[in-house]
């Protein structure tokens, strides 16, 4: 974990409003994703999860990398919920109300009975995966897993009690005074 471990320490953060956001290479794309960042990553998401689905379910736009890495090596497909309509039969539609940003997302060519792991960069709000597993529900699909990467927000346990899941994250986190500071 030692590239991730110094990845963190040397984020830099930046404020949108009140939020206070770190930027890091595998939740922003920048700076650079290494090879040993990227298979360091992956590997410890691994470790979290038999992956006892049949999809892996991403989001738009950094969940994007850790589903490909994840697919190839597991076998598993991966589905992205994305931004923007497609307008394909079956497309299910559900809200993402976040710290900095609102927005409807759309979810394609998962069905009734799926069982889904889910995997995601950042939980801050919680707005997305609140929005996503209520979907979720709605459709019947089946939430083996919840992964998350950096857990930032003080939600994980709500949403936990409110839709009766657990949710295994690589790192707890909060930014303070400019700087990225491990929790756990």
């Amino acid at each position: 974990m030692e590239k991730l471990i110094e990845s963190l320490k040397n984020a830099p953060t930046v404020k949108f409003g009140d939020y206070e956001y770190f930027i890091h290479p595998m939740s922003d794309g920048i700076p650079l994703i290494t090879k040993e960042l990227f298979e360091e990553t992956i590997d410890k998401i691994l470790e979290k999860s038999d992956f006892n689905c049949d999809k892996i379910l991403v989001l738009e736009a950094m969940g994007m990398h850790l589903g490909a890495g994840l697919c190839m090596k597991t076998g598993i497909p991966f589905v992205v919920a994305r931004k923007r309509p497609y307008g394909l039969p079956d497309e299910v539609e559900f809200h993402q109300k976040t710290g900095y940003h609102e927005e409807k997302m759309y979810l394609n060519y998962i069905e009734k009975g799926d069982r889904v792991t889910i995997v995601d960069d950042v939980l801050s709000t919680g707005g997305t995966l609140v929005g996503l597993l209520g979907a979720l529900k709605e459709m019947e699909v089946e939430v083996d897993d919840i992964i998350i990467l950096f857990n930032k927000g003080q939600v994980k346990e709500k949403i936990e009690q409110e839709f009766g899941v657990t949710i295994k994250t690589i790192f707890t986190v909060k930014v303070e005074d400019g700087r990225v500071i491990i929790k756990e």
